[in-house]
């Protein structure tokens, strides 16, 4: 249960009804602090509409955050966006495999961009290594977008984290197909 009261769309005042568009938990816990709720949002919607960076390799970036954190919320409903960017079930069974330090099939950007996950979500910060490799395929915009979405889900799963956010009902089978390592 989480730590705050989950809102639905009738129990706010109109103007901020708005920002139940989506009705996930993460939402309707958020909007507690309506105005912390705007602001993160707007950075969410900037990543997932705006930019630059190949949706499938974003959508890598932050299964791969889910994954090192074990958070059950983000890890499913970016398994369930993942494949409407293009993620496939060998795609996470890849990032499953890098992750434990097992070489995968994925093609090199892939597996570079999640081992910039891992780097920035272990140490803060990218390697020059990985920013060099990189940057032979990605601009400074979508390195730059890179960094934003990597940086900004890390902290999500802390929110998700610190104020106990549930799993929707929904987003279960997703969790069951691809069950977060214990411990």
């Amino acid at each position: 249960m989480a730590r705050v009261p989950y809102f639905d769309k009738d129990d706010l005042p109109p103007e901020h009804q708005d920002l139940l568009a989506r009705g996930i938990n993460l939402h309707r816990a958020l909007v507690n602090s309506p105005n912390g709720t705007r602001a993160f949002s707007t950075l969410g919607r900037f990543i997932r509409f705006e930019s630059k960076l190949d949706p499938r390799l974003r959508e890598l970036a932050i299964l791969q955050v889910g994954w090192l954190a074990r958070s059950p919320y983000e890890w499913s409903h970016h398994v369930k966006i993942g494949y409407d960017f293009g993620v496939t079930d060998d795609d996470i069974r890849a990032l499953i495999d890098e992750s434990a330090g097992r070489t995968s099939s994925l093609e090199p950007l892939a597996r570079t961009v999640l081992k910039a996950a891992r780097e920035m979500t272990a140490d803060g910060k990218l390697s020059k290594a990985t920013w060099d490799t990189l940057s032979r395929d990605l601009d400074n915009e979508c390195l730059t977008d890179l960094v934003i979405t990597i940086g900004f889900y890390n902290a999500v799963v802390r929110v998700l984290a610190s104020l106990e956010i549930d799993v929707e009902d929904s987003y279960m089978p997703y969790l069951e197909r691809f069950p977060l390592p214990q411990g």
